[in-house]
């Protein structure tokens, strides 16, 4: 309900609701009866995957301040260094793509508290 309050479009909810249940091996429907034992199964999957350690030696972590003109940056970087770099001994460098918030007056407010 809060993503709909929020005003996410109903196939991206419904989206990332598929992306989650077939992450976590759930075939069944989600009916009001089985809701508990899918939770549980959830959050018993979440918790023993084991995340990656990230190699900062050889990982770049790129960060831009996201807004909607901007949406295809990641696909265009990642195809710009494919590219260029394919063949270049910084391949071996891992680029990751991350988004910052925009800074705006309420988060400096609520920061200086």
């Amino acid at each position: 309900m809060a993503l709909l309050l929020n005003k996410y479009p109903g196939n991206f909810i419904d989206n990332q609701f598929n992306r989650v249940l077939k992450k976590c091996n759930i075939t069944q429907s989600l009916t009001s009866n089985n809701c508990n034992t899918i939770r549980k199964n959830i959050i018993y999957n979440i918790i023993k995957e084991e995340k990656i350690p990230t190699d900062h030696y050889r990982t770049m972590f790129i960060h831009f301040t996201y807004c909607l003109n901007i949406q295809t940056l990641p696909t265009k970087f990642h195809t710009l260094w494919n590219k260029y770099f394919s063949e270049s001994p910084i391949n071996e460098i891992i680029p990751v793509i991350a988004t910052r918030n925009v800074q705006n007056l309420q988060k400096q407010l609520v920061k200086k508290k």
